[in-house]
């Protein structure tokens, strides 16, 4: 075990090692493993940066970072992730929430008050819990057909102290009644795109979460076809797509009678969400 004579040393020589390996945002993640460690917030850490941390903080601080060199998602080794400022459980049994997804959140907050939410696809849970957390939805289902999706789903929503129906179900399979609000970020990524992403999404996240199938829009055929029967007279429908989706989502919309298609851009400036009414 190496020796150092710092915290300030341990983070500059893992900050450096990850930028070795290739990882993205590699002083960011260095900080976020000490603090995992080590429990110091920054504050506590500027006035304690020139101690010497113990030989445990630094068996596990070595511990973690060799697997973030592996290109383990830096939410998988925390099991935390943050999304519209509420902190949520993950694990590789779901999809860790991007802040592309808030895009979707923000695009439906304002309509949820008071209204009854099916959010199909769920996975950690995240947008439903958003929703009934931020949005005073009256109530709230949420399906996917992963148990263990579901699992993490279910602690996400007494974690931040919020009442979800989960359903376990391949999309509308085990929906019966009608919604005003169903919202979707549903699998959407080609399996030729799938081979080119990052390893820690390609290698670490779940590959049903991902894959659209051969043209990224099986899903999105399931929902245009299926969703209305679910949605009461001018219920809102939402979901969220990849950056070059608009004109076949929303034609795929428009061909099973739906109306006011609207596309929403990200921060970046992405298309990111389409939304439209019965």
């Amino acid at each position: 075990m190496k020796v150092f004579e710092s915290y300030e040393q341990l983070l500059l020589d893992a900050a450096e090692r990850l930028k070795e390996a290739e990882i993205a945002d590699a002083d960011i993640d260095a900080w976020y493993l000490l603090e995992l460690v080590t429990g110091m917030s920054r504050a506590s850490y500027f006035l304690e940066k020139y101690n010497r941390p113990s030989d445990e903080e630094i068996r596990k601080y070595e511990e973690l970072l060799e697997k973030r060199i592996s290109h383990i998602p830096l939410q998988h080794i925390t099991g935390r992730q943050e999304f519209m400022g509420l902190d949520f459980m993950v694990s590789e049994d779901v999809l860790c929430p991007r802040q592309d997804t808030e895009t979707l959140v923000e695009s439906v907050l304002e309509y949820t008050s008071g209204r009854k939410v099916l959010d199909v696809c769920t996975g950690s849970g995240c947008i439903a819990v958003a929703l009934m957390k931020l949005g005073n939805a009256s109530c709230c289902d949420a399906v996917d057909l992963s148990e263990a999706a579901l699992d993490i789903a279910k602690q996400n929503a007494e974690f931040n102290d919020v009442s979800i129906n989960f359903i376990k179900s391949d999309m509308f399979e085990k929906i019966d009644g009608k919604y005003d609000i169903i919202v979707s970020n549903p699998p959407y990524i080609r399996p030729d795109v799938i081979e080119t992403l990052m390893p820690e999404v390609r290698e670490h996240e779940p590959l049903m979460a991902l894959d659209g199938g051969s043209d990224g829009l099986d899903f999105y055929r399931i929902i245009a076809a299926q969703s209305k029967e679910h949605l009461e007279e001018n219920g809102i429908l939402a979901v969220e797509i990849g950056y070059d989706q608009w004109e076949d989502v929303s034609e795929l919309f428009r061909q099973n009678g739906f109306r006011d298609i609207v596309r929403i851009k990200d921060l970046s400036q992405n298309d990111r969400v389409v939304m439209c009414k019965k």
